[in-house]
């Protein structure tokens, strides 16, 4: 049986990063933030901070809190048939249901957590979409107060720290997926 992993956490934890990294063991990616990434473009609108958080709560407003997931479906089933999947982003509890209710043996959250003025930090510093600290946090609440973006992270199966470096990072997912996949470690 294949499996799907979800990465959840908030934004600058380190989602994509282990993402990448669950790509490059084999599994294919399914990028949550590529739908709104998709629709901006669609309609012509700037990538900024502000078109997101409006194109994000606009699909949630035509489709429902599980918007996302919904419009994903069709592309994790067909990933699924010959390969394990990794889920970029999972956002909404009402998206967790729907994957859940779904892929109910496949389906495990892995949370990327770490301190609040880390990733505030990185995002200030990343290359593609930084953000301001006044932008991170007007996101943070965006995201807990408007898309239920907390449960998923605080119902997950197993989390991961994320305040160190890469290296431990990269060593404390491998021991995980190591779990999740039945191999000794």
């Amino acid at each position: 049986m294949n499996r799907v992993i979800a990465i959840v956490g908030m934004s600058g934890s380190g989602k994509s990063v282990a993402s990448d990294y669950i790509e490059k063991r084999g599994y294919d990616k399914v990028y949550f933030g590529g739908v709104t990434m998709k629709k901006l473009q669609e309609e012509n609108l700037e990538v900024t901070p502000n078109n997101e958080k409006i194109m994000r709560e606009k699909l949630r407003q035509e489709y429902g809190m599980g918007a996302i997931a919904l419009l994903l479906l069709p592309e994790i089933e067909e990933k699924l048939k010959t390969n394990n999947v990794v889920l970029d982003g999972l956002y909404s509890w009402d998206e967790y249901k729907i994957l859940k209710k779904r892929f109910p043996k496949e389906l495990t959250l892995i949370a990327i957590i770490d301190d609040k003025a880390i990733r505030y930090e990185r995002l200030t510093e990343r290359t593609i979409r930084p953000l301001t600290n006044k932008e991170a946090e007007e996101r943070d609440i965006a995201e807990i107060e408007n898309l239920a973006k907390g449960g998923p992270i605080a119902f997950a199966d197993y989390f991961i720290l994320n305040n160190y470096t890469i290296e431990e990072y990269g060593n404390n997912l491998n021991e995980i997926l190591n779990i999740i996949e039945g191999k000794n470690i």
